[in-house]
Order: structure tokens, then C-alpha cells, then sequence
């Protein structure tokens, strides 16, 4: 169906027709291996990079200026770049690990580079709200810096890091969304070629419940265990 001659109401009615649904679910699956694999990926390397901008700051527990500098740079470079060309400069990548530029695999890459930059930042910022004096008083006990860091710095901002962490997984979905317009497949995929190229608006509709829902899941799950975190610390 096409709003350019049907009404808007008949269109919303046959979005919820059967067989555009059994067309997506294959799609709904690819967009959960994408959206996950990509999360672990984002969420390995972003603490990374995230710890390692906190430790080498020149108020960090190893000031490293030139390190510090250098990771800040890279990483505003990668942030600087729009999802789209990310996408295209990781297709030489892509062929390198898959021996191909397309495919769901070929473009968990481009999306995780595209959203690692993004999660480390927000890594950073949740790390440095952690009061000077409780890093001098573990110093002070003899703690070594990867105690710090293991038993300080992550515990008591972890709730601020699963909220990050969910702004973060909620950008990976829109990636993917956009990653179907390279062969990625999933639900941007679909929503490409029938909804926008086809004018299928009645699948581009269905497309488009799949993705709110998605994101409001993944909300609400981000915001549920980081309340019950701070109710078992007492903090709310």
C-alpha cells in the first residue's frame, strides 16, 4: 500500500497484515545479531578507551599528556565523522576480515568504529565524577592504580555507565537502521527498498514499529537496572 493512493488509515490497518510480518521477522533477527555483537564490541573497546583517556588526563592517576592528547584527537576525529561515511571508509576494512563489503557481518564493523568513539566519551565523563578525595584516601591505603580502577572508578559510577551504555546501544540500532541501505540487511534494509524505493509505506510503517519498540526496550532496561542499583545502595 502507498499513502500516494491510499488513505493514511488504510495504511496503518495493513501494516499489521501478516504477511508483511513474516517478511520482517527475518529482518528483526538480523537487526538483533547486528545491534548485539555491535553493543559488545562498543562496550569492550569504548571502557577501554574510556579508562584509558580517565588514567592519562593530567589530573589521572597516570598523567600522560602526550597519550592523553593523542586518544582525544583520534577519538574526536572518529566522532566527527557522519554514520554514513563511516560506513563507506570501513568497506576496505570489511573485505579485509569478511572478503566481502556487504552483509550483516561486513557491517557490525563500520557500525561499532561508528559508535565506539561516542561510548568512550561518555565512559570518560561518568569516570571523572568521582570525587578526588575517595582516589587520595584508597591511595593512601596503599591501593595500586588497577585497584583504583577495578574497585573505585567502575563500581561506584556504574549506574552512570549503563545509562551511557544505553544511549549508546540506542545509536547502534539507528546505525543499523542506516546500514541497510548498504547491504547490511535487517530492518533499514526493508525499509529501504519497499518502503522508500518500492513506496510500500505499509511495510515502511511495520518497519518503523519494530524500531520504536526496540529502542524502547532497550530504555527501559537500561533505566530499570540502573534503579535497582541505586535503590540497593540506598542512593534513591
Amino acid at each position: 500500500m502507498s499513502l500516494l493512493d491510499t488513505p493514511l488509515w488504510e495504511v496503518i490497518k495493513g501494516s499489521f497484515s501478516p504477511s508483511i510480518w513474516e517478511r520482517l521477522t527475518p529482518a528483526i533477527w538480523e537487526t538483533l545479531y547486528m545491534t548485539a555483537l555491535s553493543s559488545v564490541i562498543m562496550l569492550v573497546f569504548g571502557l577501554l578507551l574510556g579508562i584509558l583517556l580517565t588514567v592519562t588526563n593530567p589530573d589521572g592517576l597516570v598523567p600522560v599528556k602526550f597519550l592523553y592528547s593523542a586518544s582525544g584527537w583520534f577519538i574526536n576525529c572518529l566522532r566527527s565523522l557522519p554514520q554514513m561515511i563511516m560506513i563507506i571508509l570501513m568497506i576496505p576494512v570489511s573485505r579485509l576480515f569478511f572478503g566481502k563489503s556487504y552483509g550483516t557481518n561486513a557491517c557490525i564493523i563500520a557500525i561499532a568504529a561508528s559508535c565506539i568513539p561516542m561510548y568512550a566519551r561518555i565512559v570518560e565523563s561518568s569516570l571523572l565524577e568521582i570525587s578526588k578525595g575517595k582516589i587520595e584516601a584508597a591511595k593512601s591505603i596503599g591501593s595500586t592504580n588497577l585497584q583504583i580502577i577495578y574497585r573505585i572508578l567502575l563500581p561506584e559510577t556504574l549506574p552512570s555507565l549503563i545509562r551511557g551504555f544505553t544511549v549508546a546501544v540506542i545509536a547502534v540500532i539507528s546505525m543499523t537502521a542506516l546500514a541497510g541501505m548498504f547491504g547490511a540487511g535487517g530492518i533499514g534494509d526493508i525499509a529501504v527498498r519497499f518502503g522508500y524505493q518500492r513506496f510500500q509505506h505499509d511495510v515502511l510503517f511495520a518497519a518503523v514499529y519494530v524500531l520504536i519498540a526496540l529502542v524502547q526496550l532497550v530504555q527501559w532496561f537500561g533505566n530499570f537496572t540502573s534503579k535497582q542499583i541505586l535503590k540497593k545502595r540506598k542512593l534513591i
